[in-house]
C-alpha cells in the first residue's frame, strides 16, 4: 500500500504485530518503531538521565511549594467603628520611679493616668545591660541602638511578617505575660525604674509620654531639679494591640543613650491593624469588627487566625535648652491608619497539585526531546563540515590513462 513491496520490503516489519490471531489488530495512537531497528547510544542515556534528574528536581520544588502554601497580603479600608485600643510596654528608664510622669493625652481629650494602671518597678541600669548582653550572646533577639542598623534584627522582624512564622511562634510560646526583670543583687545601685503592663485606652490619635515630675502638667507634685534627668531608656516591647511578646516590633530591644540632663527623644508610629491568616478562605471584610479587642476575644479559640497591629516608626531627639516652655522626656505619637492588612497562607488542593506536576514533567520531556533532536542535527552538521573539509578535491590517477 505504502510502496514498500515494490523495493522488496516487507510493510510488517515496520509495525507491531498483533498478539492475538483472529482478526484482532493492535492499535497505538502514537506508533514506534520496532526495537530491532534502534540503537542505544551513550549521549541519549547521559540525555534521559538529565531530563530525569531535572523532573525530579522541579517536582520536589512544586510538591514543597505547595506544603508550604502561598502567603498573600490584601489590603482594604476598615469599615467597622473601632473603640478601644490596648498598649503594650516594657521600657527601663535610666531614672527613679517616684521622679517619672507617665501618660496618654489623645485626639478625644481624654487623658489616660497610664502611671496608675502600669507597674513600677525599682531596678538597675547596669543590671538590665548584663541582661542584654547575655541575650545577645545566647542567641535571642539582639538589642540595638537606635543609631545602627542590625542585619539580623532585620532578617527576624522580616520573619514576623510571615503568617506562617508567627502563628507557629504563639503555638510554641502560648504564655503573654510580661516576663520577669533581673532579680537585684547586692551592690547594685537602684538608679532606674521598670515601667510594664498593658492598659486600655481610645483608638484615635495620641501621645503616651515619660516625662519628669513637676514638668509638663500642674500637678502640684514637687519639681524635680534638671541635674536628675537621664531620659536614657531600654525598650524590650512597645506593642498595640492584643499582647503578643514573641512577635518582634521595630521599637521592641532597642536602646537610647545620652549624657545629657535635658533631653527629648520622640518617636512617630504609624499603626496599621493586621490580621494573620492561615488556611482560611476569608475576605478582609468579612473580618472587619465594631471592636478590634472584641474580635480577638472572639477568635482567641481560633489558632489560624491572630488580630493584631503592626507599626512603622521613625525617631527624633535632640537636647534642649533648659526652658519652661520646653519639656524633655520620651513622646510616643501615634496614629491609627483607616486601613486593614490581612497576610493569609493557603494552600490548593491536591488535584491542582497533581495538574501542575504533569504539566512541569510534560514540558520537560518535550522540551528535553527538541533539545536532544536539535543537539543531534547541530553535530551531524558539525560531523559533515569536517568530512567536508579534509576532502582533496580531485581524483587520483595519471593523466591520459584511458
Amino acid at each position: 500500500m505504502n510502496g514498500f513491496a515494490d523495493h522488496g520490503l516487507d510493510e510488517d516489519a515496520f509495525g507491531e504485530k498483533s498478539s492475538l490471531k483472529g482478526g484482532l489488530q493492535t492499535f497505538d495512537a502514537f506508533p514506534k518503531t520496532k526495537p530491532s531497528y534502534t540503537t542505544p547510544s551513550r549521549r541519549g542515556g547521559q540525555w534521559t538521565v538529565l531530563i530525569l534528574a531535572i523532573c525530579t528536581v522541579f517536582s520536589l520544588t512544586e510538591f514543597r511549594t505547595w506544603f508550604r502554601g502561598t502567603e498573600t497580603h490584601h489590603f482594604t479600608v476598615e469599615k467597622g467603628v473601632s473603640h478601644d485600643l490596648q498598649l503594650n510596654l516594657d521600657a527601663v528608664v535610666h531614672m527613679p520611679c517616684d521622679t517619672l510622669h507617665i501618660n496618654i493625652q489623645d485626639a478625644a481629650g481624654d487623658r489616660v493616668m497610664a502611671s496608675d494602671m502600669l507597674r513600677k518597678e525599682p531596678t538597675s541600669w547596669k543590671l538590665w545591660m548584663d541582661k542584654r548582653n547575655y541575650e545577645g550572646f545566647s542567641g535571642a533577639h539582639e538589642y540595638q541602638t537606635l543609631s545602627r542598623e542590625d542585619d539580623r534584627r532585620l532578617r527576624d522582624q522580616e520573619k514576623d511578617a510571615h503568617a506562617r512564622h508567627v502563628l507557629s511562634e504563639l503555638r510554641r510560646n502560648p504564655n503573654r505575660n510580661f516576663p520577669k526583670g533581673p532579680k537585684i543583687r547586692r551592690g547594685d545601685t537602684v538608679d532606674s525604674c521598670r515601667v510594664y503592663g498593658s492598659l486600655e485606652g481610645n483608638k484615635v490619635q495620641g501621645d503616651f509620654h515619660i516625662t519628669a515630675r513637676g514638668h509638663g502638667y500642674q500637678d502640684g507634685k514637687k519639681h524635680l531639679d534638671h541635674s536628675a534627668f537621664n531620659f536614657s531608656h531600654m525598650i524590650t516591647e512597645l506593642s498595640f494591640g492584643p499582647h503578643y511578646p514573641t512577635i518582634l516590633n521595630p521599637l521592641d530591644k532597642t536602646i537610647a543613650t545620652t549624657e545629657a540632663h535635658y533631653y527629648k527623644y520622640q518617636y512617630f508610629l504609624s499603626i496599621v491593624p493586621t490580621i494573620y491568616s492561615k488556611n482560611q478562605n476569608i475576605r478582609p471584610e468579612t473580618l472587619t469588627t465594631t471592636n478590634s479587642l472584641d474580635a480577638h476575644r472572639a477568635n482567641r479559640n481560633n489558632k489560624n487566625l491572630i488580630f493584631t497591629n503592626q507599626y512603622a516608626a521613625t525617631s527624633q531627639s535632640d537636647a534642649l535648652p533648659e526652658s519652661p516652655y520646653l519639656i524633655p522626656g520620651i513622646f510616643f505619637k501615634y496614629n491609627i491608619e483607616p486601613i486593614m492588612l490581612l497576610i493569609s497562607e493557603e494552600r490548593t488542593g491536591f488535584l491542582n497539585l497533581l495538574i501542575r506536576l504533569v504539566n512541569t514533567m510534560s514540558g520537560v520531556i518535550v522540551t528535553g526531546g527538541w533539545l536532544y533532536q536539535i543537539a543531534g542535527w547541530a553535530g551531524e552538521l558539525r560531523r559533515r563540515r569536517r568530512a567536508s573539509g579534509k576532502s582533496e578535491g580531485y581524483l587520483h590517477g595519471k593523466v591520459g590513462e584511458e
